[in-house]
């Protein structure tokens, strides 16, 4: 009898446990901290432009900053950008006496440099003209002609969004000696430049590259400096006789 009594007090007590148990609320662990996704970085200007380097010319535009403190620029003055062969005509002003001429050129540029930048020395000083020389460093550094081509008529259409009636005077490349084996490629973009600025308003395409050569298509190298690719005075003294008419002419 006191058997059966603590047997059935032993099962009492076990069916109340597991009643117990089965009750009592389970605690989940916490979920785990939820981690944003890492950042993806901003493209740089550099990428974003597609212009190789821009940062190596942040002293030259700093450069043009200064100047343009120093000694505000004349208004509606035709501007002169472009590469070195822009940079180091130093006798710019002298060349062309009586016009307003402001040079924005910046040694070493390529054409997408001029695009990249427009907005700091071009757009600024509201030129009436915008005379333009890059691509053959385009050309020495592996772009392609038609990458050439392709990147002057986005300048050109840089230029057009925000001065929409300012002509553009593009300057052939120029046949340097140091760069003859650049010579069919300069070739090529000169004339795909051509027949496109023919079929365009106000876009004037001028061909320095034929007066540089000899009549019967020979380089000139008494034209250039010792290092073959930069000119002397004569050479710039070629250059203002073809640029005279489209620079003096008085545009709105």
């Amino acid at each position: 009898m006191r058997l059966e009594i603590r047997r059935l007090l032993v099962a009492t007590m076990l069916t109340a446990g597991l009643a117990s148990c089965a009750q009592a609320p389970v605690s989940a662990p916490p979920p785990p901290a939820a981690q944003a996704p890492p950042a993806t970085p901003a493209p740089t200007p550099e990428v974003a432009s597609g212009a190789v380097s821009n940062a190596q010319w942040a002293k030259d535009m700093d450069d043009f900053a200064a100047q343009d403190a120093a000694h505000a620029p004349p208004h509606h003055a035709v501007l002169f950008i472009g590469s070195s062969s822009i940079r180091k005509w130093t006798s710019l002003t002298q060349d062309f006496a009586g016009t307003a001429v402001i040079n924005r050129g910046f040694g070493g540029s390529e054409v997408r440099d001029s695009t990249y930048y427009a907005d700091r020395i071009v757009v600024p000083y509201q030129p009436r003209e915008v005379v333009f020389y890059a691509g053959d460093n385009d050309l020495n550094s592996g772009r392609s002609a038609e990458q050439v081509v392709d990147d002057t008529f986005a300048f050109i259409t840089r230029i057009r969004r925000d001065l929409p009636g300012v002509p553009v005077v593009y300057i052939s490349i120029k046949p340097s000696p140091s760069r003859a084996e650049l010579l069919p490629k300069i070739r090529q973009v000169n004339a795909q430049v051509a027949q496109r600025a023919a079929q365009l308003k106000d876009v004037h395409y001028v061909d320095v590259f034929t007066p540089m050569l000899t009549r019967d298509g020979k380089l000139r190298p008494e034209l250039f400096e010792a290092d073959m690719l930069h000119m002397k005075p004569e050479g710039y003294a070629l250059w203002t006789k073809l640029l005279t008419p489209y620079v003096t002419a008085k545009t709105p």
